[in-house]
């Protein structure tokens, strides 16, 4: 299976920009404007799978870290850096399968923010998280 989608993206995502070399290597992603919070997406591929064909726990790992930390960005306008991030994973998602990220701000501080979001396929969970993130500012100059 190559890296090109089979089909185009979910309604509304477009091609997200360049987001550092590790999440352009493991993308291409996908993002929709929301009024709240945070969505993304991304077209599995045989490279984002474990050796039994199912998507790997790691992708999905930097997937939902990227995902948080966009919501956050977006609710603060600050740099997010992980400083904590917890995963369950409930199901299973295959190469071919359009997955799909929602995340969105539960609470923030002048320097923390607690985010919650999920990466679905078709409404079907495949994992749930929460993280925490440093809120980093520019210093006025």
């Amino acid at each position: 299976m190559s890296d090109k989608p089979a089909e185009p993206p979910p309604e509304g995502f477009v091609l997200s920009g360049s987001r550092g070399a590790f999440s352009t290597h493991n993308g291409p992603y996908y993002h929709r404007e929301t009024s709240e919070g945070a969505q993304q997406a991304f077209h599995a591929v045989a490279r984002h799978c474990n050796g039994v064909g199912l998507i790997h726990g790691g992708m999905l790992s930097a997937f939902l870290d990227g995902l948080l930390a966009g919501a956050a960005h977006k609710a603060t306008g600050a740099s997010p850096i992980t400083m904590h991030l917890s995963i369950d994973f409930l199901d299973m998602g295959r190469a071919g399968d359009w997955v799909v990220g929602e995340a969105k701000v539960t609470r923030s501080t002048r320097d923390i923010a607690f985010v919650e979001g999920r990466a679905h396929v078709g409404g079907r969970d495949l994992a749930r998280a929460s993280g925490v993130f440093k809120l980093m500012r520019r210093r006025p100059d």
